[in-house]
């Protein structure tokens, strides 16, 4: 029986920094240039400086097609900017060689190429689901709940932002999800949307997780120690709720004065960290106000090669309470979660769309402490019946605290029950093998689906008007 043909796929994905969603589009490339398809990434931001490994040694093939336009006006007009750089991205793509070369798109985030590609393309495209951004533009989501209402201006801002993400999502050939949890909400705010996104976990790559780290390396010198650490994984934004980790930890140590076994524990909080962000810039301070306030010591460390990126916020010791890791390193992201002193991994964002952190945590054996909303329900255990791998707890300091009083209690048998549930339950459900092989047949299949059809004229007159617009504005 014949292979099945290896495909050439084209990945789009708006800013190739360091975060969630960039590492399931890095592991997802590596994977599937693994199984021997001809992967290429397109983007509109790729700093060599702010990026994963993968995409800056060569590994795989980025093409930073550098935009026009700023991500924001004044801090406005986000979403506006960045359907403006994708347009540009994919003009780009349309009008060159690239794209003719490619059998199938991938695309992420952002949906405003889609149609685009399909129409002018003439090639099939598959959109990963990380959550809908009309929910992400107003601020915490809770499911079940209606959110915020906006203002008029906002409103009328978001109206025509809104119907394009649900409107130009739809037209893609398979849509899928991160998670049950993203599945379900973008089904009900997106209601025109009549195909059910599959649900395709994100992967990691588990032996870049297992190889043996240079305990040498200065970047990792700087980050390690014997004393007994909790971590958080985030990108500094305030939604990440980092905040929770440093209340949380304040209360466990004072509530737990005078036991021994919790004597010189610390709080290591690390993250993709952008100066360009005025977000990324307010939390960092913000989190270093938090430690202040509770009169905790902290230190800000950056890998040497990033040293350019170092705020002018200083630690106030070398041997913190607090440690503040911004642009970790691979090395150093593997140095710190394999460390025989690392006792748990700290989860603070709520309602996350899926998050990876966990799964980073249970393939390296780290019991997980997670908010017991979103994709986290999903990927970490926490009941006695199952084969449990961490805590689910609502995002409350006090009840935080308890089960870090609780997870420095543990025993060594017990941690080690833990890690061997962890890592199996990682390596069955979320590993990067496991996440090709999935969107392999998602993508062979989209391709099988042939040439794209000719479009009816209400399907052009369905986006003549805003298309047009854009078009008008961003190549006049």
């Amino acid at each position: 029986m014949a292979s099945e043909p290896k495909l050439r796929i084209a990945f789009i994905h708006p800013d190739l920094g360091i975060g969630g969603a960039e590492r399931l589009v890095v592991d997802a490339a590596l994977g599937l240039q693994t199984l021997g398809h001809s992967v290429d990434i397109y983007t509109s931001h790729h700093d060599r400086d702010h990026c994963f490994d993968e995409t800056r040694d060569g590994t795989l093939r980025v093409h930073n097609v550098v935009s026009p336009f700023p991500r924001s006006f004044r801090g406005l007009f986000h979403i506006l900017f960045a359907h403006a750089r994708q347009l540009h991205l994919t003009k780009h793509l349309l009008f060159s060689s690239q794209q003719a070369s490619s059998d199938v798109f991938f695309v992420d985030q952002l949906s405003t190429c889609i149609p685009l590609i399909r129409l002018w393309g003439k090639k099939r495209v598959i959109f990963y689901c990380h959550f809908p951004d009309k929910l992400l533009a107003n601020g915490e989501f809770v499911e079940g709940k209606s959110r915020k209402k906006m203002g008029f201006l906002k409103s009328l801002y978001r109206f025509p932002m809104d119907w394009l993400e649900e409107v130009t999502t739809r037209q893609a050939d398979i849509i899928l999800a991160n998670s049950k949890f993203s599945a379900r909400v973008t089904q009900s705010y997106l209601p025109s949307i009549r195909q059910s996104p599959r649900v395709i976990y994100p992967g990691i790559n588990i032996p870049a997780y297992e190889k043996a780290v240079d305990l040498s390396d200065p970047d990792i010198i700087r980050v390690s120690s014997e004393r007994p650490t909790f971590l958080s994984l985030n990108r500094f934004e305030m939604k990440k709720n980092a905040v929770l980790a440093i209340q949380a930890f304040s209360l466990f140590q004072n509530e737990s004065s005078g036991r021994k076994e919790v004597d010189g524990i610390r709080l290591v909080i690390a993250g993709g960290y952008d100066p360009r962000l005025e977000d990324n810039v307010m939390t960092l301070a913000s989190l270093v106000d938090q430690a202040k306030a509770r009169e905790l010591t902290y230190d800000i460390v950056t890998p040497s090669q990033f040293q350019s990126n170092l705020p002018s916020i200083g630690g106030t010791t070398s041997d913190p309470s607090i440690l503040f890791l911004l642009n970790f390193t691979t090395a150093q992201r593997s140095a710190l979660l394999k460390a025989p002193s690392t006792l748990a991994l700290l989860y603070t964002s709520a309602n996350e769309h899926f998050g990876i952190g966990p799964v980073e945590g249970m393939i390296c054996g780290l019991p997980v402490l997670a908010c017991n909303s979103g994709g986290p329900t999903e990927s970490v255990v926490d009941s006695p019946i199952e084969q449990k791998t961490g805590w689910l707890r609502a995002p409350e300091a006090k009840l935080w605290a308890e089960v870090l009083t609780e997870i420095s209690s543990l025993t060594k048998e017990q941690r080690n029950v833990l890690a061997t549930r962890s890592r199996n339950r990682a390596r069955e459900l979320f590993g990067m093998d496991s996440m090709a092989k999935k969107m392999e047949v998602v993508l062979q299949e989209a391709f099988e689906m042939g040439p794209i059809p000719s479009f009816n004229w209400q399907y052009l007159l369905y986006f003549v008007a805003l298309v047009s617009y854009l078009f008008g504005y961003i190549f006049r």
